[in-house]
This record gives structure tokens, sequence and C-alpha cells, in this order.
């Protein structure tokens, strides 16, 4: 029984820690979509813009990664 319920408070856990995820996903897209915007009003700036999103992304998505391992620390070692 004990077993169980530990069991059952690491997948509760690794959930939780994976809501993370879901603003990293939200970021991704609010940059991508600000950038594809801004390229469509002005397309003179689209190195910029190109370069800027692309920093928003990986920095979105380093967010995300971090999530997913802290839920994999929590299914796995604890």
């Amino acid at each position: 029984m004990e077993g169980d319920i530990v069991q059952a408070a690491k997948f509760i856990g690794a959930g939780l820690a994976m809501i993370g995820a879901l603003g990293g996903g939200i970021g991704i897209g609010l940059s991508v979509h600000g950038a594809v915007s801004g390229m469509a009003r002005n397309p003179d700036t689209s190195g910029t813009l190109m370069t800027n999103m692309i920093l928003g992304v990986a920095f979105s998505e380093a967010i995300a990664i971090y999530c997913l391992v802290i839920a994999f620390l929590m299914l796995f070692v604890v």
C-alpha cells in the first residue's frame, strides 16, 4: 500500500513538473508569431527579427527541457 502511494506521488509530481513545458510552448508560439508578423509588415528587417526569434525560441525551449529533466528525475531517480 505504501509503495503505491509513493508511485502515485511520483506520477503526480512529474505531471505537475511538465506544466512548465506548456509555458515554453506558449512562449515559442508567441515569439514566432511576433517575428513572422513583423517580417510580413516590414520585410527589410527580416534578418534582425529572425535572429531575435531564434534566441526567443531557444530560451523558451530551454525552460521546457528543464521541466522534462525534472520530471524524469522525479520518475526514475527519487
